[in-house]
């Protein structure tokens, strides 16, 4: 059963709606199940598999949130790539939990020049990478993180480089490197 949706945060376009799967109770709080990822960090780690990193402030969250959170996941990591989804999930949680970005997660997905053009009203056509988005979704919303992510707020396509001082990249999945802004020096 789909619980249709129109303007998620107000971000989507008049008459653009989502179809979103409908949940028994999609406001519960939502408890960490204790999971491992493989870990494709820049950084040394001290073992090839990284644990998942929880958020200590598990927020309630709804349908809605989630249908964003996946079609961040979608559209900007690699779709097969489940570390690459958890780290982009990562990045959207670390902008929530910030004062700098907006506090919900439809707002910081919808947020202009922040993620791909059309990411919260495009189709999601392959049926494998959806369902892995929905179940990634799922874990980040309990409060799963990507450990290598570390505080990381922004990605860009792996292979690109730019002549800034102030990237400090933690990470590579997904097609992307994720980096913290530090001051300029």
């Amino acid at each position: 059963m789909a619980l249709g949706v129109s303007g998620c945060s107000g971000f989507l376009p008049e008459g653009i709606s989502l179809d979103i799967p409908y949940f028994a109770s999609p406001e519960q709080p939502v408890v960490n199940p204790g999971r491992t990822l493989l870990s494709e960090a820049l950084i040394e780690a001290p073992s090839p598999i990284a644990s998942i990193a929880y958020a200590a402030n598990v927020t309630r969250t709804g349908s809605r949130d989630k249908q964003c959170l996946m079609r961040a996941m979608y559209f900007e990591s690699n779709r097969s790539s489940e570390a690459g989804m958890f780290a982009v999930g990562t990045v959207v949680m670390n902008r929530v939990s910030s004062s700098t970005f907006d506090n919900s997660i439809c707002s910081v997905v919808g947020a202009p020049n922040q993620f791909a053009p059309g990411i919260l009203s495009r189709a999601m056509v392959e049926q494998r990478p959806v369902a892995l988005a929905s179940a990634v979704a799922d874990r980040i919303l309990r409060g799963e993180r990507h450990a290598g992510v570390q505080s990381a707020k922004f990605f860009h396509t792996q292979g690109l480089s730019f002549p800034y001082n102030n990237m400090h990249y933690v990470l590579n999945a997904g097609g992307n490197s994720f980096y913290i802004k530090r001051s300029r020096r």
